[in-house]
């Protein structure tokens, strides 16, 4: 099976091919220009380099998020673009997960970390057993506090990976908790991880496939505070 890869949710940008578990090719790019005018382009290099046409992808996977919410609606829009237009099946795989495969080699404990703002960071935990990452926590968006006090209930060191490496390490190692980040080329999110996450997953069609969140966006958030507000300013009527 051949996947055509796709990931967007944060800084960096990367398509990658996956055939049967095996890496073809893969692209990447962080230059900040945004995802809707490099995305599309670098896949379609990609195939062409690899002399592949889009009707030889058998799948098109995407990291559905948590993320950036303007990167994961270019991502999950451009591969349902793709599903459509070849009729071929689809699927999302969560961030976090895609980016646990970054620690295959370091084994032991996984934890993916994106910088959420507002004092929080998206995150999950996974542990390396039989050559992948298995599942230990759900993807969540939780405070530093919070996930400091869930890693000391696990003896061992965590791996971490993702854009909020430097500051969760620098928490855990301010509070005494053993951690080490990974490697810059590992650190940043993956089309091959997002290929490799998606090997298990059920494909579906592009219109089931939906952005995942965690939390509103600013924007959102803002607005409910602005209502909040004015309905604390209004008046009580006797």
């Amino acid at each position: 099976m051949l996947i055509l890869a796709l990931e967007s949710s944060a800084k960096a940008a990367s398509a990658a091919l996956v055939r049967d578990g095996h890496l073809v090719a893969q692209a990447s790019q962080c230059s900040g220009l945004t995802h809707s005018r490099t995305l599309l382009p670098m896949a379609e290099d990609l195939l062409k380099n690899a002399e592949l046409k889009l009707a030889d992808v058998d799948l098109f996977a995407v990291a559905q998020g948590p993320g950036s919410f303007t990167g994961v609606r270019i991502g999950v829009s451009t591969v349902k673009g793709l599903s459509w237009a070849s009729g071929k099946p689809c699927t999302g795989v969560s961030t976090l997960e895609a980016m646990a495969w970054h620690g295959l080699a370091a084994g032991g404990l996984v934890c993916p970390v994106m910088d959420a703002r507002r004092g929080q960071v998206y995150n999950a935990l996974f542990e390396i057993r039989d050559g992948r990452p298995c599942r230990l926590r759900e993807d969540r968006a939780i405070s530093l506090e919070e996930l400091a006090e869930d890693a000391r209930r696990f003896a061992a060191p965590l791996f971490l990976v993702g854009d909020g490496t430097a500051l969760t390490q620098a928490y855990f190692s301010a509070h005494g908790l053993d951690c080490r980040a990974a490697p810059e080329n590992l650190l940043w999110q993956s089309a091959w991880g997002v290929a490799m996450a998606a090997l298990d997953k059920k494909a579906g069609s592009a219109d089931e496939l939906l952005p995942v969140y965690l939390r509103l966006s600013q924007a959102e958030r803002e607005r409910q505070e602005r209502l909040q507000r004015t309905q604390e300013q209004r008046p009580i009527s006797s």
